[in-house]
């Protein structure tokens, strides 16, 4: 179910590992918590490189925090904000999303 056009879904939610993540594309990460999800471009602030080291493998600790494979820099799950490490202070790219029926979708009517 990869794809990024208004009509196609991102994943399925239950694609995603709960407390984990999903490369839904090429570009953009998934975070999941029970019925809960949160999107981000798949490029660490730091060096802007994917945050996974393999093809769609993430590090998460406890469905709170995700760390990026290269330098071990921490990024809250609700808002992508880096809470140790090299790029501290810095953020995740949000990607706006919306689950329906279980699928997510890129929500495009929160853009101006």
């Amino acid at each position: 179910m990869n794809g990024c056009s208004d009509d196609a879904a991102l994943c399925s939610l239950d694609d995603i590992p709960d407390s984990g993540g999903l490369e839904a594309s090429a570009s953009i990460l998934v975070l999941r918590r029970g019925d809960d999800a949160w999107a981000y471009r798949n490029v660490c602030p730091h060096f802007s490189i994917p945050l996974n080291y393999e093809p769609n493998t993430f590090w998460t600790y406890d469905g709170q925090l995700l760390m990026c494979a290269h330098h071990s820099a921490m990024f809250r799950f609700e808002d992508g904000a880096c809470i140790d490490g090299p790029c501290l202070g810095a953020s995740l790219t949000s990607v706006p999303i919306r689950i329906e029926g279980r699928n997510v979708f890129i929500d495009d009517a929160g853009k101006g």
